[in-house]
C-alpha cells in the first residue's frame, strides 16, 4: 500500500486534503480527505461507520500530530474505549495527553419534550469548547440518527445541522459524520444534500451467505477519486480498503533469478530457476504434486533466509507440514524460526472481497519474499469462476507491484489439464508447469510439461519424476520412435537398449580382437620379410665384395706374370677400381698376337 508521509497532502490542484491514515483509503481518495470540509459517512448497521470516524481520529493524532474530538451521540466514552481496545489504538494514553477526546451527549427521545422553535447552540458551545480545549484539527460526530430521533421537527434540525456544518469549515477543522443508510438514498434523512464535499458509502451485504464488506466514493467535490466498490477488511489493526483496481501494468521486471527447489526443474529453466518477483503457475489433476513443487519453493527460500507465506484453501497447517515431511522437507523449522507462515481458511469462510483483504493485509504484515496459494481453484467455491478469476488478476497485480515471487496451484479436471485451467488464468502467468499422469501397463507415472517461461530459454522435453523421500526427482523420459515411456515400461526399455548395447559392445570387441590378431600376424610377416631383406642385402655387399677381391688379385697375378714373362704391361687391364662386370676380358686372337709381336 502506498502511505502518506503527512496530515496534509494536496493531490488535485486547488484542494487541500489530509490523510485518513486509513490504509488504501488515500490512494481511492487521490490524498486522503477534504481538509477543512465535512465527510459523510453512510451505511448500515454493522458497516464499519464508528470505527472509521474513530480511525480517523486516532490516526491524525498519533501520526500527524492532530488532536480529536469524537462527539458521540450512542455510546459512552468507556464503552467506546472498550470496542477498539483490540486494536491497538492506546485511547486512554492520547486521552492523557490529551491527543484525543471523547464527548458524550446522551439524547434520550423520551426525556425530550419538544415546544416550540428551537436551535442546537448548546451543541456549538459544547462542540467548541472540546474543540479548544486540545486544540483539535479533527472532529468526528457519531451519529446524527440519534438527533434525528430526539427531534421530530426535521426542517428546524436539519437547518440547524447546516448551520453547524458551515460553523465547523469556518473553525477550519476537517469532521466526519457518521448516518445511518436510508431505503434508496445514502442517508434516512436525506443529508447528503447539504454534506457533499465528500461522501463515503460503506456496505455489508451477504451474497450465498457468504458477507462481504465493501467500500465507495459517491461523490468528492473537485477532486478526482476512485468511483468503483473496493473491499475492505476490518481487522487487527483497523479498515484495511483495497485500491485494488488502481493497480495499472507499472511492476519492474527483474532479472534476478531464483531456485525453485529442485535442481533438475532449474536445468529445465536455464539452469537458474524462475525469475525473483514472477508469477508461476502448476496445474493438473488431483495428487499430481503441484503441492509438493510449492514446498520446494517456500522451502528454498526459506533456506536463502527469505521469508514465505502460504495460502491453504484445502488442508490445514499441520496436514501441508505433516504430508510434506513424507517428501524430506520439513517445514515446520522455518515456521519456529518465523520465516515462514501459514494462512489456512476455507473458501467459503468469506466472500471473495474479503478473501482478498485478507491476503492483503497478511502480505503486508508479514512482508514475505515468496508466496504460495494452494490452489487457486478453490476459491470458485466463494463465487464465480468469473469473480475468481478477477480476484486473481488483482492479487498477481498486488504480488508484482512489490516483487514477490508467487506460486499458484490450479487443480484441472476432465480433459481440461490438456493446456488449459479451470478458473483461466495461465495467460497471465510468466511460468506455467503442467502435471499430467500417464496410464500405462496397468499403473500411473507422473510427468512435468514446462509450457512456457516468459524471458528465458527452457527445455522443451517432458519429464518423468517421482516423489521419494527426499524429495522430487525427476527422471530422464525414454522417447522412442512416436511414444514416450515411463515407469516400469521405461525401465524394461532401458533393461533392452542396455543389453543391445552390451551384444554390441561384445561384437566390437571381438572384432577389435581378431583384427588386431591380423594386424600382429602381418607385422610378424613384415618383420620376417624385412629381416631376409637384410639378410640378402648383406649377403649381396660380401658377393660384391668377394667378386671385386678376387679380380684385383687376379689382375695383380697377370701383372706379375707379365713381368715375368717380359710382357708389354701397356697392354693389361690399368684401372684397379673397376667393377668386375665392366672389366674387359682379353681374347685368344689378341693374345697370339701379342705374342708373336714378343717373339
Amino acid at each position: 500500500m502506498k502511505s502518506t508521509s503527512a496530515a496534509t497532502a494536496p493531490r488535485s490542484p486547488g484542494l487541500a486534503k489530509v490523510s485518513s491514515g486509513i490504509p488504501g483509503l488515500d490512494d481511492i481518495t487521490d490524498g486522503g480527505l477534504p481538509k477543512g470540509r465535512s465527510t459523510l459517512v453512510c451505511g448500515g448497521a454493522g458497516s464499519g461507520k464508528t470505527l472509521f470516524a474513530i480511525e480517523f481520529l486516532v490516526h491524525g493524532a498519533r501520526r500527524f500530530d492532530e488532536p480529536g474530538v469524537l462527539m458521540a451521540f450512542d455510546e459512552t466514552a468507556n464503552d467506546l474505549i472498550q470496542n477498539v481496545a483490540s486494536l491497538g489504538f492506546g485511547l486512554p494514553d492520547l486521552i492523557r495527553r490529551k491527543k484525543f477526546l471523547i464527548d458524550f451527549v446522551r439524547v434520550e427521545a423520551a426525556e425530550i419534550l419538544e415546544t416550540g422553535e428551537y436551535d442546537l447552540e448548546g451543541l456549538f458551545v459544547r462542540l467548541g469548547h472540546a474543540i479548544d480545549s486540545i486544540g483539535a484539527k479533527r472532529v468526528a460526530l457519531d451519529s446524527l440518527e440519534t438527533l434525528f430521533a430526539g427531534l421530530s421537527n426535521t426542517a428546524i434540525l436539519r437547518s440547524e445541522l447546516r448551520r453547524l456544518f458551515r460553523w465547523m469549515k469556518d473553525r477550519g477543522v476537517t469532521s466526519v459524520i457518521t448516518a445511518e443508510r436510508g431505503e434508496g438514498t445514502l442517508t434516512r434523512h436525506g443529508l447528503e444534500e447539504y454534506i457533499s464535499d465528500c461522501v463515503v458509502l460503506l456496505d455489508h451485504r451477504v451474497h450465498n451467505q457468504v458477507a462481504t464488506r465493501r467500500l465507495r466514493i459517491v461523490k468528492y467535490r473537485g477532486s478526482h477519486h476512485g468511483a468503483d466498490e473496493f473491499p475492505f477488511l476490518i481487522g487487527d489493526h483497523g479498515l484495511v480498503v483495497l485500491p485494488i483496481t488502481s493497480l495499472g501494468l507499472t511492476h519492474v521486471a527483474g532479472t534476478e533469478r531464483v531456485s525453485s527447489g529442485v535442481p533438475r526443474l532449474d536445468q529445465m529453466l536455464g539452469g537458474k530457476g524462475y525469475f525473483r518477483g514472477s508469477s508461476i503457475l502448476v496445474s493438473g489433476t488431483a495428487g499430481t504434486g503441484k503441492t509438493s513443487f510449492s514446498a520446494h519453493l517456500v522451502d528454498a527460500a526459506c533456506r536463502r533466509g527469505e521469508r514465505s507465506l502460504i495460502f491453504l484453501f484445502e488442508e490445514s497447517p499441520s496436514q501441508l507440514i505433516r504430508n510434506m515431511q513424507s517428501i524430506g522437507v520439513d517445514l515446520s523449522r522455518w515456521v519456529e524460526m518465523d520465516r515462514l507462515r501459514i494462512y489456512a481458511a476455507r473458501p467459503t469462510l468469506h466472500g471473495l472481497e474479503t478473501h482478498l483483504a485478507t491476503m492483503h493485509q497478511v502480505t503486508a504484515e508479514f512482508q514475505p519474499h515468496v508466496v504460495a496459494v494452494d490452489p487457486v481453484t478453490n476459491l470458485a467455491a466463494a463465487g464465480t469462476l468469473q469473480e475468481a478469476k478477477s480476484l486473481l488478476i488483482r492479487l498477481i497485480d498486488h504480488f508484482k507491484e512489490r516483487q514477490i515471487t508467487a506460486f499458484f496451484t490450479s487443480l484441472t479436471h476432465g480433459e481440461q489439464h490438456e493446456e488449459s485451467t479451470d478458473i483461466g488464468i495461465s495467460s497471465l502467468m510468466d511460468t506455467w508447469l503442467l502435471i499430467r499422469e500417464l496410464e500405462t501397463n496397468g499403473e500411473r507415472n507422473r510427468v512435468l510439461y514446462l509450457l512456457k517461461s516468459r524471458g528465458m530459454s527452457h527445455s522443451n522435453q517432458v519429464r518423468e519424476f517421482r516423489l521419494t523421500d527426499n524429495g522430487i526427482d525427476l527422471i530422464d523420459v525414454y522417447v522412442g520412435p512416436g511414444v514416450v515411456l515411463t515407469g516400469t515400461a521405461r525401465l524394461a526399455q532401458e533393461a533392452r537398449d542396455r543389453a543391445e548395447e552390451l551384444d554390441r559392445r561384445q561384437a566390437f570387441l571381438k572384432r577389435k580382437h581378431d583384427l588386431d590378431q591380423r594386424r600382429q600376424a602381418l607385422q610378424s610377416q613384415l618383420g620376417a620379410l624385412q629381416l631376409e631383406h637384410r639378410s640378402i642385402e648383406e649377403e649381396l655387399q660380401t658377393t660384391l665384395a668377394q667378386e671385386s677381391a678376387w679380380f684385383d688379385t687376379q689382375r695383380a697375378n697377370r701383372i706379375d706374370l707379365a713381368r715375368v714373362r717380359q710382357a708389354d704391361p701397356a697392354r693389361m687391364p690399368m684401372n684397379g677400381n673397376e667393377s668386375p662386370a665392366g672389366r674387359a676380358r682379353p681374347t685368344r686372337g689378341s693374345g697370339k698376337s701379342k705374342k708373336g709381336a714378343g717373339q
